[in-house]
């Protein structure tokens, strides 16, 4: 046994494990016991390998995220615009359909869209440079359909962080929170969990003064609860009929901020 213990003492010190926390003096363990420590060793640093794997590739995936996150940063250094798009991929989406260009695109927009964005990526983003320089008239704020693994309550938490940012960093612009659409062909979980979330805010959002919810969720839903692909393709993100569908009250919502008087302004605030 001790001479086995002397052949082995040089591999323990390779996998970084010391004679003492294995033999206990003044006896020593079994060869069983031994080679039990030498596989779980081997089996921590296996998972600190697949840890590190993991967030690697965490960093790889987030990178062309961050990429957007610098674009973006650097637009804001340049640009004057009245309205600020800023969300999810529903936001994102919105500038490769013709409606971005006709409609909103004249209003002076940007659009800070990023696809599979939560709640808390967007406040990172919003802490983090993207409201540097500019000073927008409206705010146009849609995300937490990502948020999947967070109560409705903790969603709509997560969207008044953010129009309270919004709120304290741009005390003279309007935030306009557009809802949670249902999602799904057929009525759902997820459509219920995001419709509890439009009721959150339906109900915290005046609190801000400057803030309010604009949900159409109604346009989309067919008298027997379905949801046509002709709206959304994977039932999910907006066809050009679907973005159609929500520019027409959207763009006169933000017309009618636009186009305040000062003292509309002061009434509206009241």
């Amino acid at each position: 046994m001790a001479l086995w213990l002397n052949a082995i003492t040089p591999a323990l010190s390779r996998t970084g494990l010391s004679s003492g926390c294995l033999i206990d003096t003044p006896f020593v363990v079994s060869r069983q016991r031994l080679l039990a420590s030498i596989t779980s060793l081997n089996h921590r640093k296996a998972k600190l390998g697949q840890k590190s794997k993991s967030e690697a590739e965490g960093v790889e995936n987030r990178r062309p995220t961050l990429c957007q996150h610098t674009r973006f940063v650097q637009e804001c250094k340049d640009a004057e615009p009245d309205v600020l798009f800023i969300g999810d991929s529903m936001i994102q989406l919105m500038q490769h359909y013709d409606v971005w260009r006709e409609v909103f695109s004249p209003l002076h927009a940007l659009n800070f869209g990023i696809g599979g964005d939560t709640t808390c990526n967007v406040l990172w983003r919003l802490q983090n440079g993207e409201l540097q320089n500019i000073r927008p008239k409206v705010v146009v704020l849609w995300v937490g359909t990502n948020n999947h693994h967070h109560t409705a309550e903790e969603v709509a938490g997560g969207i008044l962080s953010i129009a309270q940012l919004l709120t304290s960093r741009l005390p003279k612009a309007k935030i306009v929170v557009l809802g949670l659409l249902p999602r799904g062909e057929r009525p759902n979980p997820l459509r219920q969990k995001n419709a509890a979330v439009n009721d959150f805010l339906r109900s915290w959002l005046p609190r801000l003064g400057q803030a309010l919810l604009l949900d159409l969720s109604a346009e989309f839903v067919h008298s027997d609860g379905t949801i046509g692909p002709q709206v959304m393709f994977d039932f999910l993100h907006l066809t050009a009929a679907g973005y159609r569908t929500m520019a027409k009250p959207l763009s006169d919502l933000l017309l009618h901020i636009l186009e305040e008087t000062p003292e509309e302004k002061r009434a509206s605030a009241v």
